[in-house]
């Protein structure tokens, strides 16, 4: 699944520097991130590796409410302040592109995670030249293509953890980290979190390695580059989440990998489950109106909040009791449920359809906005980020009222809505998907690698 060496750095890293804020800093280890195959890995975790080695977007906002005043030293707070102080959940932003120094009004504003796309990556290469002089370099120097991709996405991650590292170090690494999903051809392998993939995500966590399980795809590598120059690898098993049973199965994976540990330490290991969200009202929705009756028509657009809903339930359930009690008392972390797609598809439906109602201590919010090119505009196109920012309210909604999103549940059921179908159909629906990116970014590549 993993491993992990180290050499020294050959080259320093350029520091950042907004309005002064970022002081500049010494070159810390890089990590460069190499996937291949093998049969096994220690302790035959998995049949691909991630091998991580101390050498080796465009994508600009600023919120309304995050602009500078003043003598340019102050920064209004915003929802999303609150919405982690006050809601106790950390809203983390979905792109990453160059130049990664973009993202500070965001982390001023209030997010405290990024995470990344084949899809966002092919859009910020294809669209921009901010990749162009590091990858002909690349070419040059003999890489394939797909090798040269992650050395570019490598470098993005490495420069985006230094803005987050005050983040990660006040948490104690329970923020601040980039992610980014490696090749949807892992979906097959051991890594994510479709059926067959679930016992890895024990096998790592029994490793002391930390995982996002978001079931569908493979993993997120999440890097942090500490400045003792030491390097904290995270490694979230990727699988998108839609379903119950399956979540139940990825807690159940956690926790036998903590106990499976032998750590005397278990506050280290962190994690979080993605869960979700939009996608299964755009397919539930069309289910129910071919279904047509009245009462199937009524239910459009609550199936996934719902289901949400229950799936904190879950969590708390599990994470609860003498079992969990006993990990404790070792430090153990929960493993944090992270509301994934939060994006309204349905125009018909209110913009923070998919955030306001799922608000509720240790969760995380992954929230998407459409880049902005200019730093001085100030509107922004009507996603979840900005839709949250702008009117959202900030109160513990995710167990508010369970019953009725018990009553969504079952009534769906009876209407014949098939739970197991619906989450396996999605996480077909969305290796492919994001296969479909992966071979678009790769093409896009191999344009750009036509040297003259």
């Amino acid at each position: 699944m993993a491993s992990i060496s180290k050499l020294v750095s050959p080259s320093p890293v350029s520091s950042y520097s907004v309005s002064g804020s970022l002081k500049s800093r010494s070159l810390q280890p890089k990590c460069l991130i190499d996937f291949h195959s093998r049969d096994v890995f220690n302790a035959r975790v998995s049949s691909s590796r991630l091998s991580v080695r101390n050498d080796v977007v465009r994508g600009s906002l600023i919120v309304r409410c995050s602009q500078l005043e003043g003598n340019g030293s102050q920064i209004k707070r915003t929802t999303l302040h609150d919405l982690y102080e006050q809601g106790g959940q950390s809203p983390w932003y979905d792109n990453l592109c160059r130049p990664v120094t973009d993202l500070l009004p965001l982390i001023a504003s209030g997010v405290r995670g990024v995470t990344s796309n084949p899809a966002i990556f092919q859009k910020a290469i294809s669209s921009s030249n901010a990749y162009n002089e590091q990858f002909r370099e690349l070419v040059l120097a003999g890489k394939d293509i797909e090798s040269a991709y992650w050395e570019l996405v490598v470098k993005d991650i490495q420069d985006a953890c230094r803005l987050f590292e005050p983040i990660y170090d006040e948490t104690d690494g329970g923020d601040g980290y980039v992610s980014v999903e490696v090749s949807p051809k892992l979906a097959d392998d051991t890594i994510p979190a479709t059926a067959p993939c679930v016992p890895s995500i024990k096998e790592v966590i029994s490793l002391g390695i930390s995982v996002n399980v978001t079931v569908i795809l493979a993993i997120w590598v999440l890097v942090k580059l500490l400045i003792s120059g030491k390097v904290v690898l995270r490694l979230w098993v990727v699988q998108l989440i839609f379903s119950l049973p399956r979540y139940e199965a990825v807690i159940d994976a956690y926790l036998d990998g903590l106990e499976a540990s032998g750590l005397s330490d278990l506050s280290r290991v962190t994690s979080v489950a993605s869960f979700f969200v939009s996608r299964v009202d755009t397919l539930i929705d069309k289910l129910l109106e071919k279904i047509g009756t009245p009462e199937a028509l009524d239910l459009r657009g609550k199936a996934a909040v719902a289901q949400a809903a229950l799936a904190y339930q879950l969590y708390q359930k599990k994470f609860s009791g003498p079992r969990w009690e006993a990990l404790v008392k070792k430090g153990a972390k929960k493993q944090r449920l992270l509301w994934a797609s939060t994006s309204v598809k349905n125009p018909a439906y209110p913009d923070t359809l998919y955030v306001s109602p799922l608000i509720g201590p240790d969760t995380v919010s992954l929230l998407i906005l459409q880049p902005q090119l200019d730093l001085a505009v100030s509107t922004m196109p009507d996603q979840a980020l900005q839709a949250f920012v702008d009117h959202g309210v900030v109160s513990r909604t995710i167990d508010s009222n369970v019953s009725e999103a018990e009553g969504i549940y079952s009534a769906l059921e009876k209407l014949g809505i098939d739970w197991g179908y619906v989450g396996s159909q999605l996480e077909l629906e969305g290796v492919e998907s994001f296969k479909k990116s992966f071979d678009s970014l790769l093409d896009s590549l191999q344009e750009k690698g036509k040297l003259p």
